[in-house]
C-alpha cells in the first residue's frame, strides 16, 4: 500500500516510486489528502500522466497538453486557451477518462454549451479547444480515435460574416477625432495599414523608416497578469514590412515633433487593449457610425483594398498571413464575381 495516515496532521499522504521520462526510477511524496481514496487517486493519475496513459482523466491530460505546448504557444494564447478549457471543458469532462469519452457525450456537451446563448463564433472557439486536446492525444499519445471527428462542429467561424467600415464610414468616424492627437494617429495607423491591435500597441518610433515610407512589424504587445509583455508576433509570417502612404508618414512625424525627445525604442502608444476598445466605442457613439470591434478595422482596411482592385497576394503579404488560402478563405467572398467578364470574353473570342 502506498497511502499512509499522517497521525500528527490527521491527513493522508502517498509515497511511491515511478519511472520518469528519462527511464530513471524516482521517489514521489505528496501530503495533505483528506481521505485515503483521494491519496490513491492522486498516485494513479500521477503515474498515468507521467506515462501519458490515455486512461488518465481529462484534467490530467490538459496539464500534459500545456506542458507539451509551453514552447510552442505564446503566453497570451496559453492564458486564453486555459480560460476556455477551465470554464467550458473541465466542468463537463474533467474527471472523465480520455479513452472513454464518446461522440454521444460530445453531442450532449455541445447541447449544454449551445443552451448558454453564446455567439456562433465563440461556440466554434470552444469547440476548437476540445478538438485540439483530442488531436494532440491521438497524434502524440496514441489515443485510438478522436471522438470529435465523428460529430459536426458546433458554431461557425466568422469568415463569412465580416464586420467592417466602408471608406465613407471611416471618414465619418475619424472626423470626430482631433487631428494630430494620440487617438487620431492610432486609428489612422489601424485603418491605413491593417495591422493587428497587439502590433499597434507594440509600435515604437524606431519601427518606422521615414526615408523609405516603411513600417516594420516585428513584435506584439499584451497585458498579462498586470505585466506589460512584448513578444514576437502571432506567427513567423507576421514579421513583415509594410509600405505606408506618404500622408501617414507625415502624420507620424508631426506627432513625434509634438512629443520632442520621445525615446525611439519606447512604445509609441503606452495604453492597454481595453483602453483602445473604450476609445473606439467613445468615438463610435460620438459620430454615430456602425459599432465594430478594433479587429474589424483590419477587415475594413482589406475591404477598402479589395474595392480598389488590389490582388489577394498583395493583401496576404500586407496582413502577414501564412498563405494565400487563409486570405482567400477570409476575404474571398468580398471580391466581385468575374463570371460575367468571363462570359463576355468568350463572346468576344467567338
Amino acid at each position: 500500500m502506498s497511502a499512509y495516515k499522517d497521525k500528527t496532521q490527521g491527513t493522508w499522504y502517498v509515497s511511491f516510486r515511478y519511472i520518469d521520462w528519462t527511464g530513471k526510477k524516482t521517489q514521489k511524496l505528496k501530503r495533505g489528502f483528506k481521505t485515503k481514496k483521494e491519496a490513491l487517486n492522486y498516485e494513479k493519475e500521477f503515474i498515468r500522466k507521467t506515462a501519458a496513459d490515455m486512461k488518465m482523466e481529462m484534467n490530467s491530460f490538459i496539464q500534459v497538453y500545456f506542458e507539451d505546448k509551453k514552447n510552442e504557444l505564446k503566453e497570451n494564447s496559453i492564458r486564453n486557451k486555459q480560460h476556455m478549457m477551465n470554464k467550458h471543458i473541465v466542468p463537463y469532462f474533467g474527471t472523465r477518462k480520455m479513452n472513454e469519452i464518446t461522440p454521444a457525450e460530445i453531442i450532449q456537451w455541445q447541447n449544454a454549451i449551445q443552451e448558454k446563448g453564446y455567439s456562433k463564433t465563440y461556440e466554434r472557439m470552444i469547440q476548437n479547444q476540445l478538438n485540439a486536446l483530442f488531436n494532440h492525444a491521438q497524434k502524440i499519445y496514441n489515443l485510438k480515435e478522436n471522438p470529435c471527428k465523428k460529430v459536426k462542429k458546433m458554431g461557425k467561424s466568422d469568415a463569412n460574416k465580416l464586420e467592417f467600415w466602408t471608406k465613407a464610414e471611416y471618414d465619418r468616424f475619424i472626423a470626430g477625432i482631433e487631428p494630430g492627437s494620440e487617438d487620431y494617429l492610432i486609428f489612422e495607423i489601424l485603418f491605413w495599414t491593417g495591422i493587428r491591435e497587439g502590433e499597434l500597441l507594440a509600435l515604437s518610433l524606431s519601427d518606422f523608416d521615414m526615408s523609405e515610407n516603411l513600417l516594420h512589424i516585428n513584435k506584439t504587445y499584451n497585458r498579462i497578469k498586470k505585466r506589460d509583455v512584448i513578444d514576437t508576433p502571432k506567427t513567423e509570417n507576421s514579421v513583415r514590412t509594410i509600405d505606408i502612404p506618404n500622408f501617414l508618414k507625415e502624420e507620424v512625424q508631426e506627432y513625434a515633433k509634438k512629443h520632442y525627445g520621445f525615446p525611439e525604442d519606447q512604445r509609441l502608444f503606452p495604453i492597454v487593449a481595453r483602453t483602445l476598445q473604450k476609445r473606439l466605442k467613445k468615438y463610435e457613439a460620438l459620430t454615430g457610425v456602425k459599432p465594430i470591434r478594433v479587429h474589424d478595422i483590419r477587415h475594413s482596411h482589406v475591404a477598402y483594398l479589395i474595392y480598389q482592385g488590389v490582388e489577394p497576394l498583395i493583401i496576404k503579404e500586407r496582413l502577414g498571413h501564412k498563405d494565400i488560402q487563409m486570405t482567400l478563405n477570409t476575404y474571398g467572398h468580398l471580391y466581385p464575381s468575374q463570371q460575367k467578364k468571363v462570359a463576355e470574353m468568350l463572346d468576344n473570342k467567338r
